[in-house]
């Protein structure tokens, strides 16, 4: 996918009067987006229409409008565009605030080598931002790639193969499959030059 462009950003008065509208499209567009494996991780897939989105709310909640400062935001932010063969998406590790926050994210230290995409008998794993990563320390929100080889960007877009996102940490271990309308948002990306 093509990257943002900053004649794509709206300013702020524009970007609040088509706000309302904008945001309904986005929470249509996220929800078969948002695919949760087991109670503790959501990966939430990016793609241009969610980068846009995510940009035009920092600039908004930043009240930025200087256009050096707004290009510095694009450019943080198309790192979460996938490229071609690839998918990409937010990490949410979900964490009830009554309990040890701090204490449930140093068990799941190592994550970054047990996630993994399965289609049918292949699996592939996860690629971590390391920018955001540190050996003995996790944050809550991380950023993931699965990079498709050609074919396994076809088995993806072959409804007769099975897809699921599978964790196998030794401390949570957890499997969803993607169906549905996360299916076919999901492969609508793999097919977006």
């Amino acid at each position: 996918m093509k990257p943002v462009d900053l004649s794509e950003i709206l300013d702020l008065t524009a970007y609040e009067k088509a706000r309302p509208e904008f945001l309904k499209k986005i929470i249509d567009l996220k929800t078969p987006r948002r695919i949760s494996v087991g109670d503790r991780l959501t990966f939430i897939f990016e793609n241009r229409e969610t980068v846009i989105f995510q940009i035009q709310e920092m600039l908004r909640a930043e009240r930025t409008v200087n256009d050096q400062q707004i290009q510095s935001e694009i450019s943080i932010y198309n790192e979460l565009i996938p490229q071609k063969q690839e998918l990409s998406a937010t990490l949410m590790i979900e964490i009830p605030s009554g309990e040890h926050i701090q204490s449930e994210l140093n068990r799941l230290v190592g994550i970054d080598e047990h996630v993994i995409l399965q289609i049918d008998e292949d699996s592939l794993r996860a690629q971590f931002d390391s920018k955001q990563f540190e050996e003995e320390k996790i944050s809550a929100v991380q950023y993931v790639r699965f990079n498709l080889s050609s074919k396994l960007c076809e088995k993806f877009l072959d409804t007769s193969s099975t897809v699921a996102i599978q964790i196998d940490h030794p401390n949570y271990k957890a499997r969803t499959e993607i169906v549905g309308m996360s299916r076919a948002s999901l492969s609508n990306d793999l097919l977006t030059p």
